[in-house]
């Protein structure tokens, strides 16, 4: 699953590593600097309108107003296309989170440890995501949920699931409204990250704790808990 995330590098960086044309959006250099983003709060977003890509700051949960239990953070990639919660946001909602690594907790007995993954060439991720269409007007808790996948090789050591992350040159067909629910199913598939393409390490504990941001959350630790 993926409970926490990191979105601290600027827009311009994350537009620039989908090959945007810098003539298609507002340029802001400046980094967004969110070091542990918490479900539950407002998430900056990328998605398709009228042919061209936005970034909206949209709830990080979805729960429609029948729900009555807290809002869900994540879709399984296997079930999302076809579940009926999910079916609506799979097909007309479709949207991608930039981020630049996410967290994840290791159990041993009654101890956990953080770990922070992210791309081996510290590149801009891409996480895939669904949500209720249009991103642009606040919906209470009809947010967003990222959608997961199962991990594999050394990977599920950490947690057996992660973010279905999309290579930046199959985001625009994901996002794309002429694009099918068999079509978003095929990239879905074809179009993520294996897991060799991702590093992790040990981090502080600190990282529980939404209140605590700042870069000395991502940085490896050697005060481990086991």
């Amino acid at each position: 699953m993926c409970g926490r995330f990191a979105q601290y590098s600027s827009r311009d960086t994350y537009f620039d590593a989908l090959g945007v044309d810098d003539s298609d959006y507002i340029h802001d250099p400046e980094s967004i600097g969110r070091y542990n983003v918490a479900p539950g709060t407002n998430v900056l977003l990328i998605n398709e309108r009228d042919g061209e890509l936005k970034l909206d700051p949209v709830y990080w949960g979805y729960g429609p107003e029948w729900w009555d239990k807290q809002p869900l953070i994540n879709a399984r990639v296997e079930t999302a296309a076809s579940s009926r919660m999910f079916k609506p946001l799979w097909n007309h909602g479709r949207a991608v989170v930039p981020a630049d690594g996410w967290y994840e907790w290791k159990r041993s007995g009654n101890k956990k440890q953080p770990y922070f993954i992210h791309h081996k060439s510290h590149e801009p991720l891409f996480f895939a995501a669904i949500g209720k269409d249009p991103f642009d007007n606040p919906h209470g808790h009809e947010g967003f949920l990222i959608v997961t996948a199962s991990s594999n090789e050394g990977m599920v050591d950490i947690h057996d699931r992660r973010p279905l992350v999309l290579t930046a040159d199959a985001v625009r067909e994901w996002l794309s409204s002429d694009t099918s629910s068999k079509e978003a199913e095929l990239i879905a598939k074809k179009a993520a990250l294996p897991e060799n393409s991702f590093l992790w390490h040990p981090v502080t504990a600190k990282v529980g704790s939404p209140k605590n941001q700042g870069k000395e959350l991502i940085q490896k630790t050697d005060d481990t808990v086991f």
